[in-house]
């Protein structure tokens, strides 16, 4: 996945602050990275990774 092909974007719930977090999607893969820090790359989960993520974090068991 090269990064700087994709369209990232950010919550809309993110406050103004730049204490985000951006996400980029690719077929089989997410790549999420700090907004403040965007030189020190992105972390990569596959299509699976990012569905357990996302459903732990939407019922808040995090």
């Amino acid at each position: 996945m090269n990064r700087q092909d994709h369209q990232w974007r950010k919550s809309s719930y993110s406050a103004g602050n730049g204490n985000c977090v951006e996400i980029a999607d690719a077929l089989s893969t997410s790549a999420v990275r700090d907004t403040q820090h965007r030189e020190l790359g992105a972390l990569l989960f596959d299509s699976g990774e990012w569905r357990a993520f996302l459903s732990v974090a939407k019922h808040r068991s995090l």
